[in-house]
């Protein structure tokens, strides 16, 4: 598909173009709220020291089935983010599509975004799946600071997502 026949199809008034161009606002949004979240967790602890992340953990019991091995020592931390990007991305694609017709920004609603993030992860899924301690085990602090990264996230995304999907309908 040629720029111009790509331009005319996402100008179009449809629903497939609409979504479309809600789908791509979000996953650029998400990509975004997953560098904030990322930068933040490198100045923040958001885990005990010598502590595997749950992304970690998820990408080393993969690469133990494959080869017998788990993640090199310095293919850690890309092998994190190979985790943390594809779900913010699809998170981030999620909210685009949902806010589809609204392409105005609500930084509370980002904020909600953020911290229903964090809910159904850290406070659910992954100590459920055993990837996480229980969160009565982990210091307030910690959780502090990741709950702050999960709402800069989701602020980020939606920021992001709004700005793209106002550049989009124009």
């Amino acid at each position: 598909m040629s720029n111009s026949a790509l331009s005319n199809w996402l100008e179009k008034d449809t629903m497939a173009s609409t979504a479309s161009r809600g789908v791509i606002s979000g996953v650029l949004g998400g990509l975004a709220g997953t560098i904030v979240k990322s930068a933040i967790e490198r100045f923040l602890p958001v885990r005990q020291p010598n502590t595997e992340s749950a992304q970690l953990k998820l990408v080393d019991n993969i690469s133990e089935k494959l080869t017998g091995e788990t993640v090199s020592a310095s293919n850690r931390d890309l092998a994190e983010q190979l985790v943390n990007i594809p779900i913010g991305v699809t998170l981030g694609a999620s909210l685009g599509y949902a806010k589809r017709d609204r392409p105005e920004t609500n930084v509370v609603e980002g904020a909600l975004f953020g911290t229903t993030a964090y809910l159904a992860t850290h406070e659910t899924s992954l100590p459920l799946m055993g990837l996480e301690e229980a969160p009565k085990d982990i210091p307030v602090k910690l959780q502090a600071n990741e709950f702050l990264a999960h709402v800069a996230f989701g602020i980020t995304a939606e920021l992001v997502r709004g700005w793209v999907a106002r550049r989009l309908d124009d």
